[in-house]
């Protein structure tokens, strides 16, 4: 229960920004019940989110209320530069990332939004930048 107090703490402080959720699908290893739950509440909180699949590139943009199911993959390669740069260029403000913090990422690439990692495990990596948040 502590993380969806953090993560309605999250919803609330960013209201009125401009928000995307990304699910990032280079595994299916991890516990996809979490994630339905993290994709659900942050629907409910917030119906105008998009709602990305990504692993090396992104797969589907769809509005959260919209989206169909989400197709994981087993090879385990993650990019987090095609995300952010579509963040850039759509002018997210808050970005809610969905992985193990294993994807590669463009060293010079400029992060526009405020990013929140959440984790859907118990370990604590770090992260390169923002703030993590186990949603576990």
């Amino acid at each position: 229960m502590r993380w969806q107090r953090e993560l309605l703490k999250i919803m609330q402080n960013n209201r009125d920004k401009k928000l995307a959720l990304v699910i990032d699908t280079s595994s299916k290893q991890t516990d996809h019940q979490v994630i339905d739950n993290v994709i659900k509440f942050v629907g409910e909180m917030n119906p105008e989110t998009q709602l990305i699949q990504a692993d090396f590139k992104i797969r589907s943009i769809q509005n959260i209320k919209e989206a169909s199911e989400i197709k994981y993959f087993n090879h385990g390669k993650s990019s987090y530069t095609e995300v952010f740069e579509w963040a850039n260029e759509q002018e997210i403000e808050t970005l809610l990332y969905v992985t193990d913090v294993t994807g590669f990422l463009y060293d010079e690439l400029e992060i526009k939004p405020f990013v929140y990692w959440l984790i859907p495990d118990e370990y604590k990596p770090k992260v390169p930048f923002g703030r993590l948040l186990n949603v576990v």
